[in-house]
């Protein structure tokens, strides 16, 4: 395949420059003392939870993490193994991109990422991006979504003379938990740092909840308390990751397989609590990122191959016996390019491939296979007080069939402005605005599913406009130590919208572009460090989400202008965390409000408000050599009975145990 040429070519220049001197044997770099100011090099509004923080809130996964971002909905089908994605601002789950360790996740098949698969436990920072990261160098893929989620492994540290660390953990607690983990980091040589992670889940699921409806005349049909059946898992995830440096530059190498088999407990309906449904996940896949740096110009050359399988199984007697097996794969290439002109201006551009293919033992299954080339522009503007981003990036996408007759090739061109700056000549306050046109290309699954595709859907737009100001303040020796303050307001656009709509007959659907969507929310965030006496800090993190999110698609609908499925006009969460010698106290809120689970905003379709509270203490203590940690966490301190996702009832008061040691 050309590509394949194009990588080794690219592979053999670099490898040239180095020989020919192009590339410098040493760069001698000036000492640079990082203060805390990191909202001067972010152009783009960015939220971030990493180090201890991180590890101290009372989340499973990378998506529990994520609940406390601004803008953020968490769609969440119960226990542990429940499936669980993110939406950002209302605009899909499909508009928001995945990226780990600078390599974007891809799902073709559904277009969405469980981050439940994801684990906290050799996490560095997770961070949230409306629009893209602040910086140009980076894949062209990484411009494409309306939203990014970017995950960074945790990167291993050696002072002098050290050659090996290790960690290990182990959690139990409520619904038969047991959650052994370990992390071993080795310095293979004084360029190449290695980490090797592995973690097993094992739960039963079982849960109480109660399960209380009315008819829509008002009156009590159920009321009733039951156990939780069918949402057992029993997960594997290994992970490996060499970071190794060059004269150069810098590269670092994953792989990674994730295995789980778990229950679908699926919705409790017409007095039904058990469900005959199970899949078996194989998740496997190889990555490497290089960065080149040649005095003006830096290189980015990234690569990944992916093999998912999942086997689904329907044994539920009252419907049709199910029994697919489906196997995804992709492959990845990015080259990308920066040249420095000076200081204050910079390009950059980058070209893309994607090749994702899905084959399926059903009969008539049409084996998509896609074909995206993805080629973008970019140009960074910095003057001091003002900076500006602009880019745009070109997509070309090309589907082939088994069978049947492929859709007509996409071709679409999105551009995005970025400004920032201190008008006000204070430089602890800073202002932003950005416009961007986003994408998403519909799925597999929405232009081939058996009796449900339909391959003549057009590609669904998002416009977005953002305007923010943030205020962030770091002031040493005094009581309160740092703050930031941020607010934005937005307006965003969905135009094309794929939904699933009911044709002919009964239980027969299809897809069709009938969706327009008009979002206009404020998000407002908040950090506070205080400091009142020696050893004793304070960090108190809150932020709060208004949307209105409504349907104006068709005005002879009756839910026209009516607040779309499962987005709450008002939404919040805060966590309080105080640390003394050792011991540490974290408490966590999270609030939704009220929302509708159908089109319609009608008494019959409203779903009650929810929020949780939950608390962890921590002692660190030492034995000889060994970093210990022991943590006791209560989830739903109130014991709440409240679903995410209608008749998916969650856990009420829950407990777990976690100790840790490191050396």
């Amino acid at each position: 395949m050309n590509i394949f040429r194009s990588t080794s070519l690219l592979l053999l220049l670099y490898a040239c420059l180095g020989a020919f001197g192009a590339v410098p044997d040493s760069i001698d770099l000036k000492e640079v003392v990082v203060v805390g100011r990191s909202v001067k090099q972010d152009v783009i509004p960015v939220q971030t939870l990493s180090g201890d923080e991180l590890q101290r809130l009372n989340s499973n996964s990378v998506a529990d993490a994520l609940r406390y971002f601004a803008g953020v909905q968490v769609k969440d089908y119960g226990g542990v193994g429940g499936i669980k994605t993110v939406n950002i601002r209302s605009m899909g789950t499909n508009h928001t991109g995945v990226v780990y360790d600078g390599v974007a996740l891809g799902n073709a098949q559904n277009g969405q990422i469980d981050l439940g698969q994801f684990s906290l436990d050799n996490m560095e920072a997770l961070s949230l991006h409306n629009g893209q990261k602040s910086q140009i160098l980076q894949p062209a893929s990484d411009f494409g979504n309306a939203g990014q989620i970017y995950m960074r492994t945790r990167r291993p540290q050696f002072a002098e003379g050290e050659q090996f660390h290790a960690r290990g953990a182990l959690r139990f607690g409520s619904f038969d938990l047991i959650n052994p983990s370990a992390v071993v980091e080795l310095r293979l040589s004084g360029r190449v740092n290695a980490s090797l992670s592995a973690e097993w889940l094992n739960s039963s699921g079982k849960y109480k909840f109660r399960y209380r409806r009315v008819n829509p005349a008002g009156e009590l049909a159920y009321d009733t308390t039951a156990v939780r059946q069918n949402g057992d898992i029993n997960a594997t995830r290994l992970e490996m990751n060499l970071f190794g440096s060059m004269p150069c530059g810098d590269w670092t190498f994953k792989a990674y397989n994730y295995n789980s088999e778990r229950g679908v407990p699926g919705a409790i309906v017409n007095n039904v609590w058990r469900r005959g449904e199970r899949i078996w996940d194989t998740n496997s896949f190889v990555q490497g990122q290089s960065t080149i740096f040649a005095g003006i110009w830096n290189g980015l050359v990234t690569a990944k191959y992916a093999f998912y399988r999942t086997h689904y199984v329907n044994n539920d007697d009252k419907q049709v016996k199910v029994d697919n097996l489906y196997r995804q794969r992709e492959f990845y290439f990015s080259s990308a390019n920066r040249l420095a002109f000076s200081d204050m201006l910079s390009v950059a551009m980058a070209y893309d491939f994607r090749w994702n293919t899905l084959d399926a033992d059903m009969y008539g299954f049409a084996k998509p296979d896609r074909l995206t080339n993805l080629v973008s522009a970019a140009a960074d503007l910095d003057l001091g007080r003002f900076k500006a981003q602009a880019s745009g990036l070109a997509t070309f996408v090309h589907d082939r069939l088994d069978w049947q007759q492929a859709p007509a090739d996409k071709r679409v061109f999105t551009p995005a402005v970025y400004l920032s700056g201190n008008p006000l000549r204070c430089r602890d306050l800073s202002i932003r605005a950005f416009f961007k046109k986003s994408f998403r290309m519909p799925t597999f699954n929405d232009l081939y599913y058996a009796d449900m595709g339909n391959s003549k859907l057009s590609p669904e737009h998002v416009t977005q406009y953002n305007a923010g100001l943030l205020y962030e303040a770091t002031r040493r020796g005094r009581m309160v130590s740092a703050i930031r303050v941020s607010a934005d307001v937005y307006y965003n656009k969905v135009k094309d919208k794929i939904v699933a709509y009911p044709k002919g007959q009964q239980f027969r659907w299809t897809m069709l572009n009938l969706g327009k969507v008009d979002i206009r929310g404020v998000d407002v965030s908040a950090l506070v460090t205080i400091n009142p006496v020696d050893d004793l800090f304070f960090t108190v993190r809150g932020q709060y989400t208004y949307q209105r999110a409504i349907d104006v698609t068709n005005p002879a609908d009756n839910y026209y202008r009516d607040q779309i499925p499962y987005i709450p006009h008002h939404s919040g969460s805060a966590v309080v965390n105080a640390t003394w010698r050792g011991w540490g106290l974290n408490y966590s809120w999270i609030y939704v409000g009220c929302r509708y689970n159908q089109q319609e905003n009608i008494r019959y379709n409203y779903t009650q408000p929810w929020y949780t509270s939950d608390m962890s203490i921590s002692r660190d203590f030492a034995l000889g050599r060994a970093r210990c940690r022991a943590m006791v966490e209560v989830n739903n301190l109130l014991s709440q009975d409240y679903d995410v996702i209608l008749n998916y009832p969650m856990p009420k008061r829950n407990f777990r145990i976690t100790l840790s040691v490191e050396i």
